[in-house]
C-alpha cells in the first residue's frame, strides 16, 4: 500500500511538472510576462491620511488619484490627462505639488538626454479651480517654488523663472552655451557619477535660487557617430577621461524676483568637485558639499550671505562617498547626517554648524537609507543590513540612539513611504522570487490592508517551470563571500552540470540580494531549466553592505581582488560533485563585462567562456570622477590602471569570448570594445562580437533586448 501511495505521489508530481512550461526568451523580452505591477508617482498628502499615485484610467489615460490610506477609498481624481490634453493620449512623466498642495505641475512629452536628464514640456494648474496658470515647452527640470507662485527651469543651458501670478518669465542667466557654459544643470560626468541632473534649488520661502554654473570649455570633447541618414552625424559632448581636465564649477545665489545673481566665494581652488547644494530650513543658509580631486577629503560648508563656514570634514586613506542623508531639523539648530567614519555607514546627530553631539546608530552593520524622520516624536526610520547584507529591514530609533526596534520580520527586501504624521506607511516587500507586495501599516506595524499583492503575476509565474534558488556563503581567499545559486528543476546531485556565473562586482554594488531581480532572473531560470545549467552569482571583495574596509580594500587596484575572488569562487564551486569543472562560464554587463573579460584572461585554466556586454577594457578610457575615486590619477598610479585592464591581457585568453556593445554608448564608449577587438586581432585570438547601432549603455528598444539575449543564449549553449 505504501509503495502504491508513493507511486501515486510521484505520478502526481510528474503530472504537475508536465503541466508547466519552460520560459522562452519571448516571454521575457517580448511578451512582458514577467513585469509585475508597481506603484508609480507616490506622494503623501498634507492631511497625513491620504496619498496620491499615478494610474491609468479604464480608457487608457494617465490620471492622478488621491486615496485614503486606511480604507483604500478613492477620495478624488486630482487631475486627468484626458482633460488636460483634450483627449490626446499624452503620458504624464512626472508631477509635483506646491507646499500647500493647491498647485500642481505636470511634466510630459519628456525625452531622455542621458541617464538622469530629460527635456520636456510642463503645465501648471491651480487645483482650487483647475485653471491652467502657466507652462513651457522643451525645458529641463521645471520645479515649483514652495509657495507655488513660480517655476524655475533650464532652457538652452540658461536658468529661467516663470512668475505664475504676473505671467512673466525672467531669464536669470544669459551666458549659457552648448559644450561651454551650463547654468542650473550639470555636465555629463556629474550626472553620471554623482547621480544628479538638476543643478538648482529653491530656498524655503521661494525667494532665492541656488544654482551651479559649469564652465566646461577646457574639457575635451567626445563624439559619437549616429547612423541612419545618408551621411551619419557626429554627436559631440564634453567627457573628461581619467587624468583629464574637468569643468570649473561655481555656485551662485539668485534673487528670484529681481534676477540678480551673486557668486558664492569658495576659494581659488578649481580642480575640485561640488556634488551637492541644499538649503537648510533657514531661507538664508545654504549648505554646499565639496570634494577634492582625489575624493579623499569631503567638506560640508554653510553659506550665509557672504560668509562661508566649514561645518563638517571627513577624510579617508581611500575615498569618501558623498551622502544624501543630510537632514536639517525644524529647530534650525540640528541635523542628522550619515558617515562611514567608524568603519560602517551610520547616523550622527550634529549641531547645524558642525559639532557632533552623539552617534545615533552603532554596530557591525550599515544604515542603508533613511526613510523618514518623525521630528515631533524624535524618531528616525531607516533600513539597514543588520540581519544580513543580502537583506534590508526597516527599523526605528530615537534621536538619542535608544529604543531601536526592528519593524519587519520576513526575509527579503523592505522599504516604506511614511505618511506626513508618521502614523501610517506604504510598505513594499520583495524577495528574489517574489515581486512587490504593497501593504498599509499602522505605527505598530500591523497590516491594515493590502494595496497590491501582484496575485496575477504570482499565478502567471506558477505556470512556468522554475529551479530552486538558495543563498549561501563560500570561503574564498580567506574571506566569506555571499552567493546565490539556481539549480535545474529536476536537479540530481549525481549529474554533472555546467556552471554559469553572473558578475557585476564593482565598488559598493551587490548582485547577491534577496530582492526582486526582474528580467535577468527569469533568463537565468530559463538557462537552468531549459538547458540544465547551474547559475551562480557571487559578491566579491569590493562590493557593498559589508563595511568600509570590505568595500574600499580594492582602492588603486580595481579588478585585482575582484577577479581573484571570482576565479577562486569558480574553483571552490567546481569541487562540488555535481559541477562539471570543464564547463564553467561567466557573464556581466558594464563593470561586469570588465570583470568577465579579465577573469577569462586571468582565470584561463578555470573559465571556458565569457560574455562581456558594454565592458570597460582600459581604465584610461573611462571618466575621471568614477575612475579616479577608486584608482587615483593615472599619472600617479599607472601600474594600477594597466595591471588590471583587460586590453593588456588579451594574449592570455584561451576560452570562447563574446563581446557586445552599443555604438551610441555615451557612458562606456564603444571605443572600449573596438580597441579590445583590435588587440584580439593583433594577437590572433578568436572571438565573437555583436554591436548595436546607435544604442546606448542599456542596449534596449524594440526587439533589441530579445536579439541580444538570443545571441547570448546561443553562445552559451554552443560553448558550455
Amino acid at each position: 500500500m505504501r509503495n502504491i501511495l508513493l507511486l501515486v505521489a510521484l505520478t502526481c508530481t510528474l503530472f504537475t511538472y508536465s503541466q508547466k512550461r519552460n520560459i522562452e526568451l519571448t516571454d521575457i523580452w517580448a511578451g512582458g510576462t514577467f513585469y509585475p505591477k508597481t506603484i508609480s508617482g507616490f506622494v503623501n498628502m498634507n492631511d497625513g491620511k491620504s496619498y496620491c499615485i499615478q494610474e491609468s484610467s479604464e480608457d487608457g489615460y494617465n490620471v492622478i488619484n488621491e486615496y485614503d490610506y486606511v480604507s483604500g477609498t478613492k477620495n478624488k481624481e486630482v487631475i486627468s490627462a484626458k482633460d488636460v490634453f483634450r483627449g490626446d493620449k499624452i503620458g504624464i512623466a512626472d508631477y509635483h505639488f506646491s507646499e500647500d498642495q493647491s498647485i500642481i505641475l505636470l511634466y510630459y512629452n519628456s525625452k531622455a538626454i542621458y541617464r538622469h536628464s530629460t527635456v520636456g514640456d510642463f503645465r501648471v494648474f491651480d487645483l482650487k479651480g483647475n485653471i491652467q496658470t502657466g507652462g513651457g515647452q522643451q525645458v529641463r527640470y521645471p520645479t515649483l517654488s514652495p509657495d507655488g507662485s513660480k517655476v524655475a527651469y533650464v532652457k538652452d543651458n540658461d536658468l529661467y523663472v516663470l512668475d505664475l501670478v504676473k505671467g512673466k518669465t525672467k531669464r536669470i542667466t544669459k551666458d549659457g552655451s552648448n559644450n561651454a557654459i551650463i547654468n542650473g544643470a550639470v555636465d555629463w560626468v556629474y550626472e553620471e557619477e554623482f547621480s544628479m541632473s538638476r543643478g538648482f534649488e529653491w530656498n524655503a520661502n521661494g525667494t532665492k535660487l541656488a544654482y551651479f554654473r559649469f564652465d566646461e570649455s577646457a574639457v575635451k570633447q567626445w563624439q559619437m557617430t549616429q547612423y541612419g541618414d545618408l551621411y551619419p552625424e557626429q554627436y559631440k559632448f564634453k567627457y573628461p577621461k581619467a587624468g583629464e581636465a574637468n569643468s570649473i564649477v561655481d555656485v551662485y545665489i539668485a534673487d528670484a524676483a529681481k534676477g540678480k545673481c551673486k557668486k558664492v566665494e569658495l576659494g581659488s581652488e578649481n580642480d575640485q568637485y561640488l556634488p551637492r547644494i541644499k538649503w537648510t530650513n533657514d531661507p538664508n543658509v545654504l549648505s554646499v558639499q565639496r570634494l577634492n580631486r582625489l575624493q579623499n577629503k569631503w567638506e560640508m560648508l554653510m553659506v550665509t550671505g557672504t560668509a562661508v563656514e566649514p561645518a563638517l570634514l571627513e577624510t579617508s586613506k581611500y575615498y569618501v562617498d558623498i551622502t544624501d542623508d543630510i537632514h536639517f531639523l525644524n529647530d534650525g539648530k540640528h541635523m542628522i547626517v550619515s558617515s562611514e567614519s567608524d568603519g560602517n555607514k551610520h547616523l550622527y546627530f550634529h549641531k547645524i554648524d558642525g559639532p557632533q553631539i552623539y552617534q545615533v546608530t552603532k554596530g557591525d552593520w550599515e544604515v542603508d537609507n533613511v526613510l523618514g524622520i518623525d521630528q515631533k516624536n524624535e524618531v528616525i526610520y531607516f533600513t539597514s543590513t543588520e540581519i544580513s547584507p543580502t537583506e534590508r529591514h526597516i527599523y526605528s530609533i530615537d534621536f538619542q540612539g535608544k529604543n531601536k526596534k526592528r519593524l519587519t520580520t520576513e526575509a527579503g527586501w523592505h522599504t516604506a513611504e511614511f505618511s506626513e504624521d508618521f502614523s501610517l506607511a506604504l510598505h513594499s516587500f520583495t524577495t528574489l522570487t517574489n515581486p512587490h507586495n504593497y501593504t498599509i501599516k499602522n505605527n505598530s506595524w500591523e497590516t491594515l490592508r493590502v494595496v497590491e499583492d501582484n496575485a496575477d503575476f504570482v499565478e502567471r509565474n506558477s505556470t512556468f517551470n522554475m529551479g530552486d534558488v538558495s543563498f549561501d556563503k563560500l570561503s574564498v581567499n580567506g574571506t566569506e563571500l555571499n552567493y546565490w545559486m539556481i539549480k535545474p528543476a529536476n536537479f540530481n546531485d549525481t549529474t554533472k552540470y555546467p556552471l554559469f556565473m553572473h558578475v557585476y562586482g564593482g565598488p559598493g554594488s551587490q548582485t547577491v540580494k534577496n530582492s526582486f531581480a526582474w528580467s535577468n532572473y527569469y533568463w537565468h531560470q530559463m538557462l537552468a531549466i531549459k538547458h540544465n545549467i547551474i547559475i551562480v552569482s557571487v559578491d566579491n571583495r569590493g562590493t557593498g553592505a559589508r563595511g568600509e574596509e570590505f568595500k574600499k580594500m580594492t582602492y588603486k587596484q580595481l579588478g585585482r581582488y575582484e577577479t581573484e575572488d571570482q576565479i577562486g569562487a569558480a574553483k571552490e564551486l567546481s569541487k562540488l560533485k555535481y559541477i562539471d569543472s570543464e564547463r564553467v562560464g561567466i557573464w556581466g554587463w558594464s563593470y561586469g563585462g570588465y570583470m568577465s573579460s579579465l577573469t577569462l584572461a586571468k582565470g584561463n585554466d578555470v573559465f571556458k567562456m565569457a560574455i562581456a556586454v558594454a565592458p570597460v577594457t582600459n581604465w584610461r578610457y573611462y571618466d575621471n570622477i568614477y575612475t579616479e575615486r577608486y584608482m587615483a590619477l593615472p599619472q600617479d598610479n599607472g601600474g594600477g590602471y594597466d595591471d588590471n585592464s583587460p586590453i593588456n591581457f588579451v594574449k592570455d585568453i584561451k576560452g570562447k569570448y563574446l563581446i557586445v556593445h552599443g555604438t551610441g554608448d555615451d557612458n562606456v564608449h564603444f571605443q572600449n570594445s573596438v580597441m579590445m577587438v583590435d588587440e584580439l586581432i593583433k594577437n590572433n585570438i578568436p572571438f565573437d562580437s555583436e554591436f548595436y547601432p546607435n544604442k546606448n549603455h542599456g542596449i534596449y528598444g524594440g526587439y533589441t533586448r530579445l536579439h541580444l539575449y538570443n545571441k547570448m543564449t546561443n553562445f552559451i549553449i554552443e560553448n558550455l
